[in-house]
């Protein structure tokens, strides 16, 4: 079978293209390539450039290419931006997977793996959080994955549809420098970006109830999202109709911050650096740490790769990007 991965072209749909085709799979690419680019796309995998708005390129695009399933990771993705522009996020992300989910019905596909967000739990006051935890997003973008779910769980329980929500949490690290992140969004880009100017790195707020003061989070590698993923197209493809997955996809380890800092610091060779701590950012949870339990319960998925790997991948490709 075919696998139509959706903003395959990006950072994160980039590795899970190449997870699928090491894994044995099919894949066609569906991209805007607004933020993704062509070459990231593998030489031989078509690619197919459009907007999920498109229900009529969506049906071309399945029906050319004898798709049997749907790995969606299209989306507009940043949470301060959300909060600027809530209707532009909506239409992207929620009508955009309406959209999607009713070429699936109307070419009889019925296979769906959903790039979802930890961002759907908001501020969890818990050790661990777990997929009962209650989900209270606090941004437009938070909303948009938990509607998402919503409206996939709904159409498995009507349609048959098989499904697996993927709740990422903290992304970083890179399979090779040329798929890296370009952007500068999340803590480890964010640090590289003020060593190259020659600032000192920022922690913001050192007076949370964490064993350091700083905010704790859970770190996963992009590789281990990417293997998530085919973990999950794996189980959907013999699954039984109506199936919906919700799923954690994190390490179910906290780090904090200032560890996170200190760790950049040694991977680029700037120990003699001391980061400078500024106030609390509104809405940042003291921590958020997945419990992976349920993942490698229902998939036998575990994440391999620790916080060195990550970051020392993200650093070399910062530097094949920023040379």
């Amino acid at each position: 079978m075919s696998w139509l991965v959706t903003g395959g072209a990006g950072y994160i749909g980039a590795h899970v293209v190449r997870a699928l085709i090491g894994g044995g799979q099919s894949v066609v690419v569906y991209d805007d390539l607004s933020t993704g680019s062509a070459d990231r796309v593998p030489a031989g995998v078509p690619l197919v450039v459009g907007s999920v708005l498109d229900a009529a390129l969506l049906e071309r695009a399945i029906r050319d290419h004898a798709v049997a399933g749907v790995v969606h990771i299209a989306a507009k993705k940043q949470v301060g931006e959300s909060v600027e522009r809530p209707l532009h996020y909506y239409r992207e992300n929620v009508t955009g997977l309406q959209t999607l989910l009713e070429a699936m019905a109307a070419t009889g596909v019925d296979r769906l793996v959903f790039s979802s967000s930890a961002a759907v739990y908001g501020m969890p006051d818990v050790d661990l959080v777990t997929e009962e935890t209650p989900c209270a997003p606090m941004s437009p973008y938070g909303e948009t994955k938990l509607v998402g779910e919503w409206l996939i769980n709904a159409a498995a329980r009507a349609g048959g549809l098989r499904a697996a929500s993927l709740r990422y949490f903290n992304v970083a690290g890179a399979a090779g420098p040329e798929l890296a992140d370009t952007g500068v969004f999340n803590l480890v880009p964010m640090v590289f970006e003020r060593l190259e100017a020659g600032e000192a790195p920022r922690i913001f707020g050192d007076d949370y109830s964490t064993p350091d003061g700083t905010c704790v989070r859970d770190y996963i590698h992009v590789q281990d999202i990417a293997s998530a993923h085919l973990a999950a197209a794996l189980r959907l493809a013999d699954a039984e109709p109506g199936i919906a997955l919700t799923l954690n996809v994190g390490r179910g380890e906290g780090s904090s911050v200032r560890e996170m800092v200190d760790h950049i610091l040694k991977a680029t060779g700037r120990t003699d650096v001391a980061p400078v701590v500024t106030g609390r950012r509104p809405g940042d949870p003291a921590r958020v740490v997945a419990s992976a339990d349920r993942i490698h319960r229902e998939l036998g998925w575990s994440a391999r790769h620790g916080l060195d790997d990550m970051i020392d991948s993200a650093w070399q490709g910062w530097r094949h990007h920023h040379a």
